[in-house]
């Protein structure tokens, strides 16, 4: 009687303890989920913020800078960097944020970052300045291949043989389009391409920089702006434009004032946002996500700038370069996420 009750309940028992082992797992599965879904919503969520910032403060500086004809963009730049400071300061002073105070080594940590801002700064707002939008969005497209070979020599970083297929597509459309551009300038086409360098640099020292987790990135922002102030005010001096800049005709016209105050505060969004999606995902993606939000500024651009000459090379150079831009944009963020969904972890019985 008493062997059978104890064959019984063994099986029981030993059910039971496999329904708790197989209970643990499916918890432990659950938290993997969830935490890879969340990643995966902030690397989404900030390279959409950033193509947003990105285009958004492109058309309000070629606004500013062409529309208006405002003549420094040395001074732009500087407003965007005050407003920077000020925002991050107050936001510390607030504890809405945290990042060290100014220390002797503070310099030592940022270096070379504040450079390549300064270039990046520069050398964008001149651009814009200097070139269609559609001809200057499309030149921006060397930034990718500048990335993709920064990351391989500092970062140690290599890419498929699909991302660098879509790398040169991109670019070599970007060539095509630039082969016809009939309203060729020697000089944006300079600016646009040290901007591809300094961006391309700014985005790979910024990711090594926040893996280094010394500044943070809101110290990363707040130190750049500042050592930043000094230099473009120099800038700003030698290239006599201080006095174009106080003589300008339009600080009293309503429309303007709040175009330049916006275009100041987009300054500081596109920072931020820049070293939020460098942060989440690598980059070339940054780089990259700067790249697909062109293709609304390239389209919005042959009719809000005013400047874009028609040619049917031009415009075929332009969608070679745009339709590689959404094959990286699948490959990285849907084919990618879809091949890692179906790596679950196996649980074994018993």
């Amino acid at each position: 009687m008493n062997e059978p009750a104890k064959s019984v309940d063994f099986p029981n028992a030993s059910s039971k303890s496999h329904l708790i082992k197989v209970d643990l797992s499916s918890e432990k599965i659950d938290a993997h989920e969830a935490e890879k879904a969340n990643l995966y919503f902030w690397r989404i969520f900030s390279a959409g913020f950033y193509g947003l910032s990105s285009f958004l403060v492109i058309v309000v500086n070629k606004i500013v800078l062409t529309n208006y004809k405002f003549p420094s963009a040395h001074a732009l730049g500087i407003g965007q960097m005050t407003v920077t400071i000020f925002t991050l300061y107050i936001g510390r002073s607030l504890s809405i944020v945290k990042f060290p105070s100014i220390s002797s080594n503070v310099p030592k940590k940022i270096w070379p970052l504040p450079i390549f801002f300064i270039g990046n700064l520069v050398c964008g707002l001149g651009g814009t300045k200097h070139l269609s939008l559609p001809m200057f969005t499309v030149l921006r497209r060397f930034t990718i291949l500048m990335t993709l070979i920064g990351e391989y020599f500092i970062l140690s970083s290599r890419q498929s043989l699909p991302i660098i297929a879509t790398v040169i597509a991109m670019v070599g459309g970007a060539i095509i389009a630039a082969v016809d551009d009939l309203s060729f300038e020697a000089r944006g086409y300079m600016f646009v391409l040290c901007n591809d360098f300094f961006t391309a640099a700014n985005n790979i020292y910024v990711k090594k920089k926040l893996d280094a987790r010394d500044l943070g990135k809101y110290g990363l922002l707040f130190y750049n702006a500042l050592f930043m102030i000094l230099p473009l005010t120099l800038l700003w001096w030698y290239s006599g434009e201080i006095e174009k800049t106080v003589a300008f005709h339009r600080w009293l016209d309503i429309t303007f004032l709040t175009s330049f105050l916006l275009s100041c505060f987009m300054g500081f969004v596109l920072m931020y946002s820049t070293v939020l999606c460098t942060a989440y995902n690598s980059a070339l993606t940054t780089t990259i996500v700067g790249v697909i939000k062109n293709i609304l500024v390239t389209y919005i651009g042959m009719y809000l700038g005013g400047d874009y000459i028609f040619s049917w090379t031009n415009f075929i150079g332009l969608n070679i370069s745009m339709a590689g831009s959404l094959v990286y944009s699948y490959i990285t963020f849907v084919h990618k996420e879809s091949a890692g969904s179906k790596l679950i972890p196996v649980v074994k019985k018993g």
